[in-house]
């Protein structure tokens, strides 16, 4: 009888536990380890997900449009083409090097002038993401956010990337240095770079840039608590 009693006691210990651990997870604060994105509402999703996009869009273009921010930054630094280094390599070779510094830096300052276009169309762009875009996003990689974002985004921005770019490059003397490059060493074997468009490589790699840039902050936000800077944020990337 004492033993029959003993189970059932073990029995009710067990099950009270079972309904205090229930309540403890219902008081606000506590339980967020066993929250998921399925019981977020749509509309919470929806808001948490553009505002990571408007909070890491308007950081990674501060990072990119001020001086140096593509020239200082060797992770997205526009270098010479591929097909001119060997073009780089003979100039640098016979002291000239100075010169291909300045064709680098008035490339790098030409991105960095077109930048602030990317604003405004990354914040049009925030409004259009719907709640099935937004569910999926949340549970996606860690730049799931930016990679949508770059094929909605990409070619408005390099059509409004593209006249600052030329004018900064007429400007600079850029296409003449380029033309430079490639004419004075006519014997290098750097296949079809005269034709090369360089305002169209400029755009390219000023757009890698800045997506690259994105992607770093939205990876914070994912990971880095600290990077939550809003309640909202720490809401939807807490769980």
């Amino acid at each position: 009888m004492a033993h029959r009693m003993s189970r059932v006691a073990v029995v009710g210990v067990f099950f009270c536990a079972g309904l205090l651990h229930a309540q403890f997870l219902s008081i606000p604060g506590f339980g967020g380890k066993a929250k998921t994105a399925a019981a977020l509402d749509d509309a919470r999703i929806g808001s948490g997900l553009k505002e990571a996009l408007s909070v890491g869009t308007q950081k990674a273009v501060r990072l990119v449009d001020q001086p140096g921010g593509y020239l200082d930054n060797e992770a997205i630094k526009i270098l010479v083409p591929q097909n001119l280094r060997p073009v780089e390599k003979v100039f640098r070779g016979v002291g000239q090097g100075a010169r291909v510094d300045e064709f680098v830096a008035s490339m790098n300052h030409a991105a960095e002038s077109a930048a602030p276009e990317a604003e405004t169309i990354f914040a049009d762009a925030v409004t259009e993401m719907t709640i099935d875009d937004a569910r999926k996003l949340l549970n996606g990689g860690d730049t799931s956010i930016t990679e949508y974002f770059k094929s909605k985004t990409s070619v408005r921005l390099a059509t409004a990337f593209r006249p600052h770019v030329e004018a900064a490059m007429s400007k600079n003397g850029v296409t003449q240095q380029y033309q430079t490059l490639v004419g004075q060493v006519p014997w290098t074997p750097f296949g079809n770079s005269a034709s090369l468009d360089i305002n169209t490589y400029v755009v390219t790699k000023a757009l890698d840039g800045l997506f690259y840039m994105l992607g770093q902050q939205e990876k914070e936000i994912r990971t880095n608590p600290a990077a939550r800077t809003t309640a909202l944020l720490k809401q939807v990337f807490g769980h």
